[in-house]
């Protein structure tokens, strides 16, 4: 597996729900704005549900642009244990434990995408090959890691 294109997938897919988040904030801000000027006080309760929208948006993003630096700190070398940046294969799947986003497709390979502090993440690291872990009544094995 070739971790740095899963990488670049990652990465993309991260800027495209941050270009959407700003763009969408961008708009919502702009519509406020129009209300605002258009129509006067009698409808203070809409403007303020807007902006938190815009405060709900602005966290989303956040949390993206979090995610894609923490990215920059992913090892891509081999590991021997469970860790940030490992691919974990089981026979359920494949998982690359780095950010929270779910599913990618990569070379027509399903790669669940998770970060450290899913349930998930949480019980597979210092996880080394061969052993077995269970979570929701599913025990699973780890056949390889990379």
């Amino acid at each position: 597996m070739n971790k740095p294109e899963i990488l670049t997938l990652i990465h993309g897919k991260l800027q495209e729900k941050i270009e959407y988040l700003e763009r969408l904030i961008s708009e919502t801000r702009a519509s406020n704005n129009d209300t605002k000027s258009s129509m006067g006080d009698k409808y203070e309760t809409t403007r303020e549900m807007v902006q938190q929208e815009i405060n709900n948006l602005q966290v989303q993003l956040n949390e993206n642009l979090r995610a894609r630096n923490s990215l920059k700190t992913i090892n891509t070398n081999l590991h021997q244990t469970t860790g940030l940046g490992t691919l974990v294969e089981t026979e359920r799947g494949l998982f690359f434990i780095a950010v929270s986003l779910g599913e990618i497709i990569l070379n027509q390979w399903k790669i669940f995408v998770i970060s450290t502090e899913s349930p998930l993440g949480k019980i597979l690291m210092g996880k080394k090959k061969g052993d077995q872990f269970s979570l929701n009544n599913s025990t699973q094995t780890i056949q390889n890691l990379w």
